[in-house]
């Protein structure tokens, strides 16, 4: 899949939250999506960096604009070389929180996505991938 532009982004700090945010919006715009599907990208990466940052240990976010035969979007990577999540499918399910949220952070963001995957190692890390294409 053809990459257009790509941004890389610290995660250290909860401020690097809001920069993720900002950086997600104003490349969603500037390939059109709808504020609709802006929002939809804006709120996945929201959670996405503050669970990286908060749960992760810190990491990164790579964000890409990507093309696909004729269909354009936004691709969003989160790593990060934390403790891993060891059970993937009770981490997805709604209500189940490693903290004191409200459980809806993984499932949540992939409801908001066309695309998601997630790939994560007990001791090694996880990688979170989400994509929104413009309609």
């Amino acid at each position: 899949m053809p990459v257009v532009k790509t941004v890389e982004l610290p995660l250290t700090r909860q401020e690097d939250v809001v920069a993720v945010r900002q950086r997600t919006r104003s490349l969603g715009v500037e390939i059109g999506l709808t504020i609709v599907d802006q929002t939809k990208i804006v709120t996945a990466a929201s959670e996405l960096a503050r669970n990286t940052v908060i749960h992760g240990g810190g990491g990164k976010a790579t964000i890409e604009i990507v093309k696909e035969a004729s269909k354009q979007g936004l691709r969003l990577t989160f790593e990060d070389c934390g403790p891993g999540i060891p059970d993937l499918e009770r981490a997805m399910q709604d209500g189940y929180t490693s903290g004191a949220g409200l459980g809806l952070g993984l499932g949540g963001s992939k409801r908001l996505c066309n695309d998601f995957a997630i790939e994560s190692k007990v001791g090694k890390g996880t990688r979170v991938t989400i994509a929104r294409w413009k309609a």
